[in-house]
């Protein structure tokens, strides 16, 4: 069980304990188990299926292409995979919008192709994750094409959120609930039903109007992910990421969302959505091996995430208030201190992420070029010497930056909703090797499905092969030292006093961690030892350089 202790800004760690232990007080009911499973102290590299590697040449990613880059990953030193959305789907949302969960869609391969990469991981000791998508499904998947055909009221509509629309005739949505990609989040469908040619209800959409909102009021909603569970864990998938976590349940009023409604809003963070995780929590537990689900619930408080990780649900929750603070060494205590208070309540550990598929790359969050790769270098040396797990986003470890992609390339449905940029410039297919596009991403010469920068020529994984100083070599020297040093130390993170704008804390008895986010070199503190690693060149007079983070042995 992660503890913290020492300096904290903003009140004391107890303060923050005692608040935090009121707000999950309303159902402190589970037992606390001290077991150390596998997944409590991984490292886990997403794979964004259509950018990781192309197996068949026409140029979008595939599992074939998974498997054949797997020795990379173990050579990389990660621990597990998470693998994004490869269902049937017309992937309007790049597979987020599933018409059949069992199954393989045929532009990444068949299940004998996933059976064989899976295999070829488990060989590997790569252990697998599989994203799953609750909240909601296709507008083609067979059960919502019934609800169009079906009458209002019928069994059909009752597995969506279709309601009456207000003002006359119906006109206007239901409420005035906007989509996260963009506009209102209902449509209306042409006909009450197969039969009616006139103006029908409405139907839910908090993404894309071709996702459709689950209803998960309706039993038979439940009973289904139960049964999808079940068939991917006999195949022996090792876990579930749980896209949109925090969703699946929506207030029957549906009631509007008025300016200034405090957090949680009536569409996310709904109690009931944690009767749904003990359920799942039961079936993990029915099979062997530590099968595991980790949490994408974009909650507002580290108190809520915890949550979601007691001992009778969720095993794992993505902490993005790691990937949210600004670059600031007091921003970057807050998030530790009051993340290992919460998940310490409960007796979980805490995750680390800085970037994913949804999110502006860390080197340019961070200022991009040089200045932007030295912090992002920092950031994921401190984060790897935490307690916990890691996930690692592909291309984090060549050094990407976002990419401008222009308009005619864009496939972001946020962007076709509301004109913002969107996110395909986290999702450039990543750089193999060569000195200009597809960078070996397939056999022969088939472009990537979006265009690859011509300056990437230098960051291909071949080029940073061959530089010892690259940020390839980096990452594989800190999760190696990652592995060697902090294999079987204390959870017990210390925040000690050191110089502004730096941050240190000690792990146990035998690992200090600094980085310094200021703009001057820095003393470091007395408490430090030997030099264990640094993301940058140190100075030689007991100086943390700025951009710079380092580990220290003390034992």
């Amino acid at each position: 069980m992660s503890r913290i202790s020492g300096p904290r800004q903003g009140g004391s760690v107890e303060t923050a304990r005692f608040d935090i232990a009121v707000r999950l007080a309303w159902d402190w009911n589970v037992p606390i188990n001290s077991s150390r499973p596998w997944w409590q102290h991984s490292v886990c590299y997403q794979i964004y299926v259509r950018s990781f590697a192309d197996g068949n040449g026409d140029g979008v990613g595939d599992v074939a292409g998974i498997e054949q880059r797997l020795p990379y990953l173990a050579d990389l030193g990660i621990d597990s995979v998470w693998i994004t959305p490869f269902y049937t789907s017309p992937q309007l949302d790049h597979g987020y919008d599933v018409s059949d969960y069992r199954d393989v869609d045929p532009l990444f391969g068949s299940l004998a192709d996933f059976d064989s990469m899976l295999g070829r991981a488990h060989a590997l000791d790569i252990r697998v994750i599989v994203d799953l998508v609750p909240n909601h499904t296709s507008s083609e998947h067979p059960w919502f094409t019934a609800a169009l055909a079906s009458a209002p009221g019928s069994r059909e509509r009752e597995r969506y959120v279709f309601r009456d629309g207000s003002g006359r005739g119906g006109a206007k949505p239901p409420n005035n609930w906007r989509s996260i990609f963009g506009g209102p989040a209902w449509t209306r469908v042409d006909g009450g039903h197969v039969d009616d040619d006139g103006p029908g209800q409405w139907y839910l959409h908090l993404f894309d109007a071709s996702q459709p909102d689950l209803n998960w009021w309706n039993p038979e909603v439940g009973d289904e992910f139960e049964s999808i569970l079940r068939f991917w864990l006999d195949r022996g998938v090792d876990g579930f990421r749980i896209d949109v976590a925090h969703g699946l349940y929506k207030p029957n009023d549906l009631v509007d969302k008025k300016r200034g409604d405090r957090a949680p809003m009536p569409m996310w963070d709904q109690p009931e959505v944690h009767e749904v995780y003990r359920r799942w929590h039961k079936i993990l537990e029915e099979y062997d091996g530590q099968r595991m689900a980790v949490a994408e619930a974009w909650t507002d408080t580290p108190e809520s995430m915890a949550r979601y990780i007691r001992a009778d649900e969720l095993q794992q929750a993505f902490n993005f208030h790691w990937l949210s603070a600004k670059w600031s060494a007091a921003a970057f205590r807050d998030v530790v201190t009051e993340t290992l208070a919460a998940v310490s309540l409960v007796d979980a550990t805490a995750t680390w992420v800085l970037s994913n598929h949804d999110v502006v790359r860390h080197v340019t969050r961070y200022g991009g070029g040089d200045k932007g790769l030295a912090r992002a270098k920092a950031a994921v040396l401190m984060m790897l010497g935490l307690p916990g797990s890691a996930y690692i986003y592909q291309g984090e470890e060549l050094g990407l930056e976002q990419v401008a992609v222009l308009p005619e390339h864009r496939e972001d449905p946020t962007y076709f909703r509301s004109g913002e940029v969107g996110r395909d410039g986290c999702r450039v297919p990543i750089p193999w090797s060569g000195s200009e596009p597809p960078y070996g991403f397939g056999p022969g010469d088939a472009q990537p499905w979006l265009p690859q920068p011509a300056e990437w020529k230098d960051l291909t994984v071949e080029a940073q092969e061959a530089d010892p100083d690259s940020t390839l070599h980096f990452y594989r020297k800190v999760l190696a030292t990652r592995r060697e040093v902090t294999t079987g130390i204390s959870d017990e993170v210390t925040v000690l006093g050191s110089a502004p704008g730096t941050l240190a804390l000690r792990r146990g008895d035998a690992l200090v961690c600094i980085i310094n986010c200021g703009s001057r070199p820095a003393k470091v503190p007395a408490e430090a030892g030997r030099l264990v690693i640094s993301s940058g060149p140190m100075h030689g007079n007991g100086t943390l350089p700025p951009d710079t983070a380092a580990w220290f042995a003390t034992a």
